[in-house]
């Protein structure tokens, strides 16, 4: 089982980054030529933060139950923070993703009250943007190389 959520966890991944480039080449192109905020962009907005939700709920069922990591990590919470693989799993990579993921949402709900085109767009982009620089922060780089 383990194995089944890690793989989707990492699927998910390369989809939510590739719908987040999307995003924000379409709200930068929508704020800049000041473009009337559309159909297409809201319902990306609700692709986007859907993914993210899909993504966290993975993420958590790993961190909880599933991940020999976390696990270990939880064992001896003091020696974990001493060692950097844990201490990135278990704290580091854990809260930098659900900030992402709560910027997101902010992002989503500024853009959805929001009274006009512009500042949809320009709430969008700073948003998701600052979420898309965390998770490319906290995405395990070493792992997905190696």
């Amino acid at each position: 089982m383990y194995t089944g959520f890690l793989h989707l966890h990492n699927t998910l991944r390369w989809l939510i980054l590739l719908i987040a480039l999307v995003s924000l080449l379409k709200y930068f192109m929508g704020w800049f030529s000041q473009k009337k905020w559309g159909k297409s962009d809201n319902i990306l907005g609700i692709i986007f933060t859907a993914a993210m939700d899909l993504q966290l709920l993975t993420g958590l069922v790993l961190y909880f139950f599933l991940s020999p990591i976390t696990s270990a990590a939880f064992q001896n919470f003091g020696a974990a923070m001493k060692n950097a693989d844990l201490r990135f799993y278990a704290v580091e990579h854990f809260l930098m993703m659900l900030i992402a993921v709560v910027l997101v949402h902010i992002g989503r709900s500024k853009s959805k009250k929001a009274s006009h085109s512009r500042k949809k767009f320009g709430f969008s982009l700073v948003f998701f943007g600052i979420a898309y620089i965390i998770m490319l922060a906290a995405i395990p780089w070493s792992r997905v190389i190696a």
